[in-house]
Formats: C-alpha cells, sequence, structure tokens
C-alpha cells in the first residue's frame, strides 16, 4: 500500500497567516492610541558613542598641534608639570597652536563606543542566571538525593527546605533574603539575589531529580549492588545517568524560567535586564519599542538553551 505524501506547505502558510494577523493587530491596536513608534531612538540603548572631556593638567601654553586625519595631538608645556601630550578627535578641538591655557581647561574630547544600558542589563542577566542556575543544580541535586535518603532527619529537612520555598512566592524571598539575612550577614546585593535565586531554583530541581531517580526500576540498582558496587557507586555510575536523560526536558524549563525569574531582582537595585528597560523607557518615552527588544533578548538567551537541551536529549536518546 503506498502512502500518499503529506503536503505541509498548506499549514505553513496558514501559520505565516496568523502572524501576520497578530503583527497587524498589534500595529492596529497601538495606532488607536496614537501611539508614534521611535525605532530611531532605540540603538543608543545597545551602544553609543560615550565623550571623554581632555583636560588642561596646568598652566601653561600649547606648543605643537599636529593633525593626522580626525584626530589632533597636542603638546602642552606647562609651569610645574612639565610637558603633556593629549589626543583629541579633530573636529572637537577647541584650542590652537600658541594659545594659553589654565588649569583645567577643555581641550576636547575623545570618542569610543561604549555598551549602552540593555547590552549591560543583559550582560546582569547572563551571569546572574549562570551563577544561581549552577548553584541551584548543585542544591536541587543534593536535596534531591537527600529526599530518597533512609535517613529521617536528611529526609525531613529537605522534605522541608522543598516545601517551605515552593509554598512562598519568589518575591517574598528576596525581600527576606536581602533585608533580613542579607542585613545580618552583611551580604552584597548581588550576592542576596544569587543566592535567593539559587534556594529557589534548587527546590524544584531536588523534585525533578527526585522524581526522575524514582522512575527508574529498581532493578536497575539491584544489579549494580550484584555486581559489587556499593549505594553511592550504582546511584552515580547506573541511576542517575539513565535518570538524568529522563529529567532534561523539565530542568531545561526550570533554568529557562529561572532566567525570566531575575527580572524579579530589579526590587533589590540590581540592574539587570527588565531594569534596564525600564530606566531606558524614562529617558527615551519608546514605551513599546523598548519593551519589544526587551522581549527579544529574553528569547536571544532562551531560544538557544532550548534548542541545546533538545539536541542534547536526542543524542542521549540514540545511546539507548
Amino acid at each position: 500500500m503506498i502512502r500518499k505524501k503529506r503536503l505541509d506547505w498548506p499549514w505553513h502558510l496558514l501559520t505565516l497567516s496568523i502572524l501576520v494577523g497578530l503583527a497587524a493587530g498589534i500595529w492596529y491596536s497601538t495606532s488607536l492610541i496614537s501611539y508614534e513608534w521611535r525605532w530611531n531612538r532605540v540603538p543608543q540603548y545597545f551602544a553609543y558613542q560615550a565623550e571623554e572631556t581632555q583636560r588642561a593638567a596646568d598652566f601653561g601654553r600649547v606648543e605643537a598641534l599636529v593633525v593626522e586625519g580626525d584626530r589632533a595631538r597636542l603638546t602642552l608645556s606647562g609651569e610645574s608639570a612639565g610637558q603633556q601630550v593629549v589626543d583629541v578627535d579633530r573636529d572637537s578641538l577647541q584650542v590652537g597652536q600658541g594659545d594659553d591655557v589654565a588649569e583645567g581647561d577643555s581641550l576636547g574630547v575623545t570618542r569610543h563606543w561604549a555598551a549602552g544600558p540593555l547590552l549591560w542589563g543583559l550582560w546582569t542577566t547572563l551571569w546572574i542566571s549562570t551563577a544561581s542556575g549552577a548553584l541551584g543544580l548543585l542544591l536541587g541535586l543534593f536535596t534531591g538525593l537527600c529526599r530518597l535518603s533512609p535517613n529521617p532527619t536528611l529526609r525531613n529537612l529537605s522534605t522541608l527546605y522543598v516545601e517551605v520555598v515552593r509554598g512562598t512566592p519568589l518575591l517574598v524571598q528576596i525581600f527576606i533574603f536581602y533585608f533580613f539575612i542579607g542585613t545580618v550577614l552583611n551580604l552584597s546585593r548581588e550576592f542576596a539575589g544569587v543566592a535567593a535565586l539559587a534556594l529557589f531554583t534548587g527546590a524544584y530541581v531536588a523534585e525533578i531529580v527526585r522524581a526522575g531517580v524514582q522512575s527508574i526500576a529498581r532493578g536497575q540498582d539491584e544489579a549494580a549492588r550484584s555486581l559489587g558496587l556499593n549505594a553511592a557507586q550504582s546511584m552515580r555510575h547506573v541511576v542517575l545517568p539513565q535518570a538524568f536523560k529522563r529529567v532534561l526536558p523539565p530542568l531545561a524549563g526550570q533554568f529557562i524560567s529561572l532566567v525570566k525569574d531575575t527580572s524579579l531582582v530589579s526590587v533589590i537595585a540590581i540592574t539587570e535586564l527588565t531594569k534596564s528597560g525600564r530606566e531606558a523607557i524614562t529617558t527615551s518615552f519608546s514605551t513599546f519599542e523598548i519593551w519589544f527588544c526587551v522581549a527579544a533578548l529574553y528569547l536571544v538567551i532562551n531560544l538557544p538553551l532550548s534548542h541545546l537541551a533538545g539536541r542534547l536529549e536526542r543524542r542521549l536518546g540514540q545511546s539507548d
């Protein structure tokens, strides 16, 4: 029996039509409120040309002025500081050869490209996500194994930690950790934010790890023990590698959620991506443009993470 080849292009066309319709709906919604799009204001919040004013270090005179392309080199002779050589941009030059200058006088400016607030916010989000994710993974792995431990103390304490963290909002935990624990231990806001996110993530990772380990048939552990492995060796070499394949999708989802949860640390004055976006809006008045850019930057982080997790899952699946 010959199966007919399924035509996918009508469905792709339907998908494209839906996306175009959504974009048109957003555009129409903004037109109803008479919103004027100003995308030209956005690039400066990614990168801009910073200006640094060059000043005379002492009272003196401009002995030499050499122009090379877009740059100008000034040689100043001072009364007490000796000779001073300054490079400035040619179009910003404010003195000429033979002019007298006083201490602190502006000679010109030098320009260089600098990262804007959105890029700095993106960097802050990245390193906070990475640090809290790594700590949360280690904490969650340890806690998840403790929940399966035959030791009542380890099992009860790990259960208490998981239930308390999962039963309270992350925002409240950040406030408690920073204003109470952070004040007592004199912790920086960055350390407090990373620690609060790591504790929150660890509780969810612990449940993922516990469920993954319990999904492995007990015969796997018994077979490993019969070969002479102890409990720790059996868990490390036999049970955990199999459990990791099963928990990879929920782990990836948890870490993607963690990236978005970093926006909450702005309440303790950490300027991550969302807070940088709010600050950019106050100066540019380009509300929709900035928020669309912030959303796109979160996608830049999360889409590769999701794709990497999918590829790793397929690669591990081929080894079964």
